[in-house]
C-alpha cells in the first residue's frame, strides 16, 4: 500500500493516543513534505516495532507549521524503504534545517533591534520609577516613616500666596518650626500647577527637606541640626550687594541668599551672568523661581538727577525696524535667559532705566519679571514707561515678563559721550568761524551808492507780487471754495457708487445661494379636510399648554425636519406640544405657526406673547395617527436650515445697506444739482 499524499488525519496516526494495526507484509511508504526531497520508508519484519512509541526527536528546532511538524515526526521514525539498502547514505543524511536562517547582515540587524528594544525598556523603567528625593537620600526609612506618620496629625497649615515664598511666609515657617519639626504648606496659583518647581524652591529657600508631597500640599522637615533662621554671613571684600545704613532686613537676607548661591554649583554661563548682575543693585530675595536671583528694581532710585533719554545714531544703510525673522530670533534668545530685573511698580522707573542702559552694553535684551501678588501692577504701563525712558524696542509683554531690545541705533554711554563731545567741538569751531567772518564784514568799507541785496527778504516778495501777482477778491475766494467742495462731493459720490455696485453684486450672490438652498424646500399646503375643535376646548387646551414646563425651542434655523420630528415625539406621550420662538414680529410668528400646522397636521390652539418670545400651542387631534416617517422629506435638514438662515441674514443686511447707499447717492446728487443752479 503506497500513500502518494499525506492525509489530514495523519496527525491522529502520529499521536501516541491512538493504536492501529495493519496486516503483516504491507509496506507503507510516506512522502515527506519537505521542500528538498521525499524520504521513502519501509516496514520492518517485526510489525510490532512499527507502532512502538515514537522515539525522541533528533532535532530540537521549534517548528511553527503543522505540516512541518508531521514531516518532522515521519523523519524521526527511522523507517527504511524496501527499495534501499540499510547502508544507504541517503537515509543517513540530515534533511532538517532551521526554520529561520539569518545571514550575517541579518544577524547584525537582529542584534541592533534587540539592543534598541532593551534601551527602550530601560528608558520606560527609568521614566516610571519615581525620582529619589533629597529626604529619601539623607533620612533613614524608619525616620522617614515616623515623620510621615507625624505629618498626618498636622492641622495647621501655612498658605503660600501667589507671590511665592515671601519674607512673611518664611517667618511663619520658622515660627512653626520652633514648636514642631514639621510644617504643612498649601500652595496656590502658579506654584500649585508646578509642584516640582515648588519642591526645589522650598528646599532651596528654607534649607529643609520635603518628606511628602501630594497635589498642592507639602510636608517640610526642618532637619536634625536646625538652629533657627539663617543669619546673614559677612564676607570680607564682598561688596557686590550694597547694604544701606537703615539696616533693611530684606537686604541682609539678600546678602545671605547671594552667599548661598555659590559659584561652584553653577555652570560657566550662569557664573558669567551672575557676575554681570553684581553691580546693578540688591537682589530680589523673594524670587518665585530657581537659579540666579534677579535685581530688585523696586529698590533702585525712582528718579535720577539729570537723566536724559540716551543718544541714538543709526548706521548708514541700515533699516531701523526689525524684520519678522529677527523678532522671532530675539524672542527665542530672551526665552532661555534668566530674568535680569524684578519689577513691582508702574511709574518712577528712572533708576531701572539707567540700569537697563548699562546692561545693554553687555546684553542685547533686558528681561524684566513682573512681581506676583502685588496689587495694581500693570505691565502695560511699565512697558510704556520703560520704552519712553530708554527708547528701546519692545519684544514681549505679558503679565509675567517684559522683554526690551536695545535697538540697532543704540549707542553705548561711553561712545555717546565721545560723539556729544565731538559735536560740541564742531559747533564751537563753527561759531568761531562765524564770528571771524562777521568781524571781517564789519571792517570792510561799504559804498553808499551800492545797492543792497534783497534776496530772500520780505521786500523781494512784495516786489514780485506787485509785478507778477494779483489780488484775489472775496467773491473769487468763495467761488474757489465752492468748486473745491463740489469736486470733493463728486469724488465722494463716485466712491459711494462703487460701493453700491459691490453691495449689489454681493446681494445677487446671496440671492443665488438662497435660491440654491431653497430648492429642496417644498412646503405643504393647507388641509381643508381637517379636524376642528370648539371654543371651550381651545380655552382649556390653551390654559393647559401655558402651564406646561416641557417645550420645544425654535431657534434661528426656523422650521426644518427635526422640529416636526420632535413634535411627533411629544405627541407620542401627550396631546399638546408647546413651541417657543424668539421672533420679534407678530407677522413672522403667524407665518411660522401656519407652516408648522400644515407640516405637522396638528391644530393650532393659540399664539401668546411670553417673556421669552412667543409661545405656539398645538393639539394633535382626536384621530391622530403617527405617520410612517415622522421626519418629512419636503423640508430642509438641520445643516441646510442653518445655511438658509445665514444666507437670509446676509441678504437682509445687504439689502438694507444697498437702500442706505442709494438714498445717500440721491441726496448728494440733489445737492450737486442745487449748487449748479
Amino acid at each position: 500500500m503506497r500513500l502518494n499524499a499525506l492525509p489530514s488525519s495523519y496527525a491522529l496516526f502520529a499521536s501516541s493516543k491512538f493504536k492501529f494495526t495493519f496486516p503483516v507484509g504491507i509496506c507503507i511508504r510516506v512522502r515527506a513534505l519537505n521542500t528538498f526531497s521525499s524520504l521513502p520508508t519501509t516496514c520492518h519484519e517485526d510489525h510490532d516495532d512499527l507502532f512502538a512509541p515514537i522515539p525522541t526527536l533528533r532535532h530540537s528546532d521549534n517548528t511553527t507549521n503543522a505540516i512541518e511538524r508531521i514531516a518532522l515526526r515521519l523523519r524521526n521514525l527511522g523507517l527504511a524503504s524496501a527499495d534501499h539498502a540499510d547502508d544507504d547514505d541517503f537515509l543517513r543524511r540530515e534533511w532538517l534545517r532551521p526554520d529561520e536562517v539569518l545571514l550575517p547582515w541579518d544577524k547584525r540587524e537582529g542584534e541592533e533591534f534587540e539592543e534598541h528594544e532593551e534601551q527602550q525598556k530601560e528608558k520606560l523603567k527609568k521614566k516610571n520609577a519615581n525620582a529619589v528625593t533629597l529626604a529619601e537620600k539623607t533620612l533613614e526609612e524608619e525616620e522617614l516613616r515616623r515623620l510621615r506618620t507625624l505629618g498626618m496629625s498636622l492641622k495647621e497649615k501655612v498658605t503660600i500666596p501667589q507671590a511665592g515664598l515671601t519674607r512673611a511666609v518664611l517667618d511663619k515657617i520658622h515660627r512653626q518650626w520652633s514648636n514642631c519639626e514639621l510644617v504643612r504648606l498649601k500652595f496656590h496659583e502658579l506654584l500649585a500647577q508646578n509642584m516640582k518647581l515648588a519642591h526645589q524652591i522650598v528646599e532651596c529657600r528654607t534649607r529643609g527637606l520635603v518628606i511628602w508631597r501630594s497635589g498642592s500640599y507639602m510636608w517640610v522637615y526642618r532637619g536634625r541640626n536646625y538652629q533657627g533662621p539663617m543669619k546673614p554671613i559677612e564676607k570680607e571684600g564682598d561688596d557686590r550687594i550694597p547694604v544701606p545704613s537703615d539696616g533693611d532686613a530684606a537686604l541682609l537676607l539678600a546678602k545671605s541668599e547671594a552667599v548661598f548661591w555659590k559659584e561652584e554649583n553653577m555652570t560657566p554661563e550662569e557664573v558669567e551672568f551672575n557676575r554681570m548682575l553684581d553691580g546693578f543693585g540688591p537682589r530680589f530675595v523673594e524670587w518665585w523661581g530657581t537659579g540666579i536671583l534677579p535685581i530688585d528694581a523696586d529698590l533702585l532710585p525712582p528718579t535720577v538727577p539729570g537723566y536724559k533719554t540716551p543718544l541714538r545714531l543709526l548706521p548708514a544703510g541700515m533699516h531701523p525696524r526689525l524684520t519678522n525673522d529677527e523678532l522671532t530670533n530675539m524672542r527665542k534668545l530672551a526665552k532661555s535667559l534668566p530674568c535680569h530685573f524684578a519689577l513691582g511698580r508702574n511709574r518712577n522707573l528712572q533708576g531701572l532705566a539707567s540700569a537697563i542702559l548699562r546692561l545693554w552694553e553687555k546684553s542685547l535684551v533686558a528681561k524684566i519679571g513682573v512681581k506676583r501678588g502685588i496689587v495694581n501692577t500693570n505691565n502695560e504701563l511699565m512697558a510704556q514707561e520703560l520704552k519712553k525712558l530708554t527708547g528701546g524696542t519692545l519684544l514681549l509683554r505679558n503679565k509675567y515678563y517684559i522683554v526690551i531690545y536695545r535697538g540697532k541705533d543704540f549707542v553705548p554711554t561711553s561712545v555717546a559721550a565721545v560723539i556729544a563731545e565731538r559735536q560740541e567741538m564742531t559747533k564751537h569751531v563753527q561759531d568761531v568761524e562765524e564770528k571771524v567772518r562777521c568781524k571781517v564784514h564789519d571792517i570792510a568799507p561799504s559804498r553808499e551808492d551800492e545797492p543792497k541785496s534783497q534776496a530772500g527778504s520780505l521786500a523781494e516778495f512784495y516786489e514780485a507780487q506787485a509785478c507778477w501777482g494779483r489780488d484775489i477778491s472775496t467773491e473769487e475766494r468763495e467761488r474757489m471754495r465752492q468748486e473745491v467742495a463740489k469736486a470733493k462731493n463728486a469724488k465722494l459720490a463716485k466712491k459711494i457708487e462703487c460701493k453700491l455696485a459691490v453691495a449689489q453684486a454681493k446681494r445677487l450672490r446671496a440671492e443665488k445661494l438662497l435660491a440654491k438652498i431653497e430648492v429642496s424646500l417644498v412646503p405643504a399646503g393647507p388641509d381643508y379636510d381637517k379636524e376642528t375643535i370648539t371654543d371651550e376646548e381651545r380655552v382649556m387646551f390653551r390654559s393647559v399648554g401655558l402651564r406646561m414646563k416641557a417645550y420645544l425651542p425654535l431657534g434661528i434655523r426656523g422650521v426644518f425636519d427635526g422640529v416636526i420630528e420632535n413634535m411627533h415625539l411629544h405627541w407620542r406621550h401627550r396631546e399638546l406640544v408647546k413651541l417657543i420662538t424668539k421672533q420679534k414680529t407678530l407677522a413672522f410668528v403667524e407665518d411660522t405657526a401656519r407652516l408648522l400646522e400644515y407640516e405637522s397636521g396638528g391644530i393650532l390652539v393659540a399664539i401668546d406673547e411670553i417673556p421669552k418670545g412667543f409661545s405656539l400651542i398645538y393639539y394633535r387631534g382626536k384621530n391622530y395617527r403617527r405617520p410612517m416617517t415622522i421626519r418629512p422629506r419636503n423640508l430642509l435638514t438641520k445643516a441646510k436650515a442653518l445655511q438658509r438662515s445665514i444666507a437670509m441674514q446676509r441678504h437682509e443686511a445687504l439689502s438694507q445697506h444697498v437702500t442706505e447707499l442709494g438714498e445717500k447717492i440721491e441726496k448728494m446728487k440733489k445737492e450737486l444739482s442745487e449748487d449748479e443752479f
